[in-house]
């Protein structure tokens, strides 16, 4: 039997849930952002399902609620002199960069309780430290700052907003990534871990479609869902829609 059917209590077997993906490539974070915002919008209204997107940023520093503008170590104007934004967000926590080679996955998804938002983060967590797994890499997370870590160093950050009982934002994992972005901030504001990607844990250069892909595999396992990735001539109509 297909390995991706699951079971259900009545021992009937059913395919899983398919979740809608839109696949975006390389954007800047504007547009993405505001995607977002559409579309959670629609979803906490009930006129569009769960949708999902993966995409790989242009240079970007983000701000969640509980940033310290101290750990944004770089003026504002030399940063727009690099062509890097710096951009207030409602998702928790504090500083991220996001950049080329990084995997960015954002779900927004309706939950029945508030409640669960913690396991939600922690699933999230499982799931990167699943597909670290086929690279042979052995990661965790901390209870006390969330993410995944290979020893010392930060492979991925989560953060998310939930608003309406509706999720936004979601995680960023560092596969190719240029790991020089902590002379521009304290990644999460955490000045005593490191940083680190699958490409130095490797020894070997993997490229970020070959880390999206990883993910993608083990988030559906995390979740028992199908991810159904919508046509990009779509995923282009909602770009332009959200503008």
């Amino acid at each position: 039997m297909d390995p991706a059917w699951i079971g259900s209590a009545s021992g009937v077997w059913n395919a899983p849930e398919t979740v809608r993906l839109l696949d975006v490539g390389r954007a800047p974070y504007g547009p993405i952002h505001r995607l977002q915002r559409t579309l959670h919008a629609a979803v906490a209204d009930g006129r569009e399902r769960s949708t999902w997107i993966v995409v790989e940023h242009d240079p970007v520093i983000t701000l969640g609620r509980e940033a310290n503008r101290a750990n944004v170590l770089v003026s504002r104007e030399r940063l727009a002199e690099q062509g890097i934004e710096v951009v207030p967000v409602e998702r928790g926590g504090d500083v991220t960069y996001h950049g080329p080679g990084q995997v960015v996955i954002y779900l927004i998804m309706k939950l029945e309780r508030f409640r669960e938002v913690v396991p939600l983060v922690g699933k999230l967590e499982g799931a990167v430290i699943d597909a670290l797994s086929g690279f042979s890499i052995k990661a965790s997370g901390r209870r006390e700052h969330r993410g995944v870590y290979v020893g010392d160093a930060a492979i991925a950050a989560v953060g998310l907003a939930v608003q309406r009982m509706t999720t936004l934002h979601g995680i960023a994992l560092n596969v190719e990534t240029e790991l020089d972005y902590d002379r521009l901030i304290t990644p999460c504001g955490t000045a005593q871990f490191g940083i680190t990607s699958i490409s130095e844990q490797t020894g070997v250069r993997v490229p970020w479609a070959e880390g999206r892909d990883a993910l993608l595999v083990a988030l559906e396992r995390a979740f028992g869902v199908r991810f159904v990735a919508e046509p990009p001539e779509l995923v282009t109509e909602r770009l332009a829609s959200a503008s």
